[in-house]
């Protein structure tokens, strides 16, 4: 088969569509005839190489996908061939004291499939039985192949850990992007008066077809001299920060006193200038969250394939031209989902 890879981290050009060795399903394993996947900024991490994360070269990425079952291994019980699924990512041991109390996500020993694991961006791929979810058939491919991760994020981020309220305030950074869009979505399905922010008018637009109530350019404006003029100095209830050291600073001074910031990525750094005396003072709260559990994308997924929520597609490309998919996103060209099909299927 031929399979997304790189035999080394660095720039776009170690990323190559080449000949890789067919898998074989393990007895808990489904092998999978890849109709279409999604890339997110885990995979430019990924590729550039992440501190304490030692992979198996050649590497195939991807943590998006969907497809048909070809084959199952003589333990798999939920799936037969012909079946319409799609992967969900995150691996954990089910052993640990959080995967026995239902907190799959918190798993001592969590990863996720195209990250610390091979990945799916391939024609064929063989995917334990636990990371599949069932698709209805009439889901299109691209659907189907660009929802679990950022979808499952975005809902366990606001409404599990965030426990996001109907009619709070809530800032949306980086609305453009996978998860940004995804949360603005959610958000106003709660019921919450949704802000957003983005670098041009264009996603914007975008970011208020999703369900945005209130649009901020910050190439424009300061985001959070914007938020204190809409909201008369008050501020928000919640700001969904995934942008990092870039934004801190500004996202702590949006929060309403008693407000929460929840983040579930930093793609700006790591490492942010922060301002503790704001935070105690204010009584603000700083939560944490990553991926899901099994039941919050069973949740989520449920509402986009009956098309309540929405993966806006921004490009269809081959797999054979994956470099130029990464260089859209790290360049933020566009609105939503970058997606790669096998060149096979195109």
């Amino acid at each position: 088969m031929k399979a997304v890879q790189f035999t080394d981290h660095g720039d776009r050009d170690v990323i190559t569509y080449d000949e890789f060795p067919d898998p074989e399903p393990g007895r808990d394993e489904v092998l999978v005839d890849v109709k279409a996947g999604a890339l997110n900024h885990l995979d430019i991490w990924t590729r550039k190489g992440l501190p304490g994360v030692t992979l198996e070269m050649p590497h195939v990425p991807g943590s998006d996908g969907a497809g048909i079952v070809e084959a199952v291994g003589e333990d798999v019980s939920r799936f037969e061939p012909g079946d319409h699924v799609a992967v969900t990512a995150g691996v954990a041991c089910g052993e640990c004291e959080f995967c026995r109390h239902g907190e799959e996500s918190m798993c001592v020993r969590f990863r996720i499939l195209g990250e610390h694991l091979p990945g799916v961006h391939a024609e064929v791929a063989a995917v334990p039985e636990d990371n599949l979810v069932a698709v209805p058939k009439d889901v299109d491919w691209e659907i189907a192949g660009s929802a679990s991760l950022v979808f499952q994020t975005a809902w366990r981020m606001l409404l599990t850990r965030g426990e996001l309220a109907p009619g709070e305030k809530v800032l949306v950074l980086g609305a453009s992007g996978g998860v940004g869009h995804a949360a603005v979505q959610i958000a106003d399905y709660v019921g919450a008066e949704v802000y957003a922010t983005a670098s041009s008018d264009e996603k914007l637009e975008y970011a208020e077809a999703c369900g945005a109530d209130h649009l901020i350019n910050y190439e424009a404006e300061d985001f959070a001299g914007a938020i204190r003029e809409l909201t008369g100095k008050r501020g928000v209830d919640m700001v969904v920060d995934h942008v990092g050291a870039a934004t801190w600073r500004d996202s702590l001074k949006s929060l309403a006193k008693g407000g929460r910031i929840v983040t579930c990525g930093a793609t700006t750094g790591g490492r942010p200038e922060t301002d503790l005396n704001r935070i105690f003072w204010n009584q603000l709260s700083v939560v944490g969250s990553t991926m899901a559990t099994p039941g919050e994308v069973d949740d989520v997924l449920e509402l986009v394939w009956d098309g309540t929520f929405e993966p806006r597609i921004r490009e269809v490309l081959p797999m054979s031209e994956t470099a130029r998919a990464h260089e859209m996103i790290e360049n933020r060209e566009g609105f939503g989902k970058v997606v790669v099909r096998p060149d096979s299927e195109l």
